[in-house]
């Protein structure tokens, strides 16, 4: 069980590689190698890992790929309940402020959904999802700008997604390679799974508290 005093993962700056893709974004989604696995530090609060998340990066925006196992029931998702919903989160911040406790427009939140949108629920959901607490926000994105394709499985799913450029205010690999970066696996039945802190840390607001990381060259 987690330390009800203190996380260990309070106790370090975490810094991770984030590596370059040269692929591209295809209808049928994409396959990382599991050297595009991004760890999960949670561990060491000793919270139960049950999925796996992998990320790239290019100039021309970030792929992921996250996969989902372990589960009995049929993920819970609602577009009208994103907060609520099984899901991937990911927070990013363009330009890698580690100091700040409020989001600035250069810190975003999306989400991807296997199911929810549509109007019988069955169709796969990306959304960019307001900062609570933000001192301001970055432009706008709709969804149908960030493409996914989602695979229902047995015991889980698998996502895969793409963050254009134009949908990340800031984003420069060229004079910042570096962004700070947090993301949460949301399920009803299998928990909270994050890259450091858990939800009882307002990981969800505060930049402060996510992870650096480094955008390696080809």
């Amino acid at each position: 069980m987690p330390n009800p005093f203190i996380d260990p993962a309070l106790l370090f700056q975490m810094e991770i590689p984030l590596r370059h893709w040269d692929g591209k974004w295809e209808s049928k989604g994409v396959q990382l190698p599991e050297i595009y696995q991004v760890p999960c530090f949670a561990e060491f609060s000793d919270r139960q890992i049950f999925s796996d998340i992998r990320l790239g990066w290019n100039p021309n925006g970030l792929v992921i790929q996250v996969s989902v196992k372990g589960k009995r029931q049929t993920p819970w998702c609602r577009e009208t309940r994103l907060d609520e919903s099984d899901g991937f989160h990911l927070w990013i911040d363009t330009r890698c402020s580690p100091g700040i406790h409020r989001a600035t427009q250069y810190c975003h939140r999306f989400l991807w959904m296997p199911s929810g949108g549509g109007p019988r629920r069955e169709s796969s959901l990306a959304a960019m999802v307001p900062i609570n607490r933000a001192r301001s926000h970055p432009r706008a994105v709709d969804s149908k700008h960030l493409p996914l394709k989602t695979n229902l499985r047995h015991n889980g799913y698998e996502i895969s997604a793409w963050i254009p450029r134009e949908a990340l205010t800031g984003y420069s690999p060229e004079e910042q390679p570096r962004v700070a970066i947090y993301y949460a696996v949301i399920d009803r039945e299998l928990g909270w799974q994050g890259l450091t802190l858990g939800p009882e840390y307002p990981v969800t607001d505060d930049p402060s508290l996510w992870s650096q990381a480094n955008l390696l060259g080809p």
